[in-house]
């Protein structure tokens, strides 16, 4: 299993929480909280922000590990990531990351 890859697809050391995390950067931490809240209509504060990969035994980012929905269904059906799943290429909720990022999209073979 790819621990640095995402259930979503998203490569996690392009992610910017694990990037904050690992150079301890709180600029990048708040402005990615900043745009988190923005994009999924949530209060996500920097101090939320910090993750050493969503599927590492590490520190997760709370929306991650415990909000995400993408994340609680690749789990509950078992899946090492989304391209596994049959219904990825029209996921209503995968759309939201892949809308944002045509890397997590291509990493899991959907295009």
């Amino acid at each position: 299993m790819n621990e640095m890859m995402g259930y979503c697809g998203i490569d996690c050391e392009k992610c910017d929480v694990y990037i904050a995390t690992k150079n301890n950067d709180d600029k990048l931490r708040a402005k990615t909280a900043k745009l988190w809240s923005e994009l999924n209509n949530a209060t996500i504060t920097p101090e939320m922000l910090y993750c050493e990969g969503c599927k590492s035994n590490g520190k997760k980012c709370y929306y991650c590990s415990d909000l995400c929905e993408i994340s609680k269904c690749a789990k509950q059906k078992q899946f090492e990531n989304c391209g596994m799943c049959s219904k990825a290429k029209h996921c209503e909720t995968l759309a939201v990351i892949h809308c944002n990022n045509d890397d997590a999209k291509n990493n899991l073979g959907l295009k």
